[in-house]
């Protein structure tokens, strides 16, 4: 009987070792600060932003961002929205090309995101984050202000 109690011990304590070691169980892969990987991402037509931070927080059934973006030219631009997973219609704030944006949770690592402009849909993303928790990529696809066919492949990387 004791020599069934050490060994049960000994099994617990390695256990625990294990499962210390592999760290916390992961939360969600979405939240968090993120920033853009201008190198390893494609714009077409173009031009490439010069960069861009994000930072994703969860709200009441979706999720907050705030984002500081670098323009192709060099101009900065601020913007924030908070959006629901329900993929209804929610105010973009401080972002020239899109006034609303809607949000549907496909996934525990994916979201589809639609951008509007005065009720028009002018792009969607599929936002796809890896299982690690460490990127994401992102594929925009629809057309830009300016009327342009865009098709942009982003990559992030979890700060």
């Amino acid at each position: 009987m004791r020599r069934a109690l050490m060994a049960f011990g000994v099994l617990f304590v390695l256990a625990s070792v294990v499962q210390f070691a592999q760290g916390p169980p992961p939360g969600n892969p979405m939240l968090g600060t993120w920033k853009l990987d201008p190198a390893k991402s494609k714009f077409s037509p173009g031009p490439a932003l010069k960069g861009q931070t994000a930072k994703l927080e969860a709200a009441d059934g979706g999720m907050k961002v705030v984002a500081d973006r670098i323009e192709s030219d060099g101009k900065p631009t601020h913007f924030e929205w908070t959006a629901k997973f329900d993929g209804k219609d929610y105010p973009v704030k401080g972002d020239p090309g899109r006034d609303a944006v809607s949000v549907r949770k496909i996934d525990d690592y994916t979201l589809e995101i639609t951008n509007k402009k005065a009720g028009k849909v002018l792009s969607t993303i599929p936002a796809v984050y890896a299982h690690d928790g460490k990127s994401r990529t992102e594929t925009t696809i629809g057309t830009n202000p300016q009327g342009q066919k865009i098709e942009n492949v982003t990559v992030w990387a979890k700060q």
